[in-house]
């Protein structure tokens, strides 16, 4: 999760202590007198001295620490101050920035150690980071989101600054071909063979070929009258065929 938190650097993260508690106990006769440092990279805190505060002290103090690029943990250290000696050692804690850095707040106790990993208590820290919803936002440079499911369709913009000529100029120009017809349209050629009247008119040649048809005799061989046969034509004489010699 510290991964996905970035660009932490030079910014400011605000540590309230608030208090301890079930502290381990390093007084055998008095109360004990806690205080608390706290220590990020170089830079140290110490919270004021609770006189008598013993296992339960209170502080409700603020620090504010400017954050390095990928520390993300910050030291707590409990001690018992004593007029006449060294200050006793009470207990010790990691504090993990993870949460506060993606989410912008966490007061969650943590858990103090004492010499030896023994359970010493715990502390309460109250932390406020305000860049946290800011830099979870997309860059200005994304695109919008797509719009939720059931919204009203927009209209359509077109991508051209300037729109495509209209298709509607072609259909009344002069030199637009003519709309398709049902029917198949007359053909500008004369249809073929031509009419007769499409060729010049000649005077009929007598010598033509072939020559002109005469229509053949209604019976052959003709009949003729006061013959005594239809079957031979008339001679120069009437009577018999061939005529008496002389």
């Amino acid at each position: 999760m510290a991964s996905m938190v970035s660009g932490i650097q030079g910014q400011l993260l605000e540590v309230t202590v608030v208090g301890c508690s079930k502290l381990r106990d390093t007084e055998w006769i008095s109360r004990q007198d806690p205080y608390v440092c706290l220590e990020y990279g170089s830079t140290k805190y110490r919270t004021r001295t609770h006189k008598d505060g013993g296992k339960n002290p209170v502080f409700q103090e603020k620090f504010v620490f400017t954050l390095i690029e990928g520390l993300r943990d910050l030291k707590v250290v409990v001690w018992n101050s004593n007029s006449l000696s060294y200050d006793d050692f009470i207990g010790t804690g990691m504090i993990q920035l993870q949460r506060v850095l993606s989410q912008g707040f966490d007061d969650t106790p943590w858990p103090l150690h004492g010499k030896g990993g023994r359970h010493a208590g715990e502390v309460r820290l109250i932390m406020h980071y305000s860049q946290a919803n800011k830099q979870q936002k997309p860059p200005a440079s994304y695109g919008p989101s797509a719009p939720p499911y059931g919204a009203p369709h927009s209209p359509h913009i077109s991508p051209y600054s300037v729109p495509p000529p209209s298709t509607a100029s072609y259909a009344h120009s002069p030199a637009s071909y003519p709309a398709p017809s049902p029917y198949p349209a007359p053909s500008p050629y004369p249809a073929y063979p031509p009419a007769p009247a499409a060729y010049p008119q000649h005077p009929p040649q007598s010598n033509a070929y072939p020559p002109p048809y005469a229509p053949p005799p209604s019976a052959y061989p003709p009949a003729y009258p006061n013959s005594g046969s239809s079957y031979y034509p008339p001679g120069q004489y009437h009577g018999a065929y061939p005529p008496p010699p002389y």
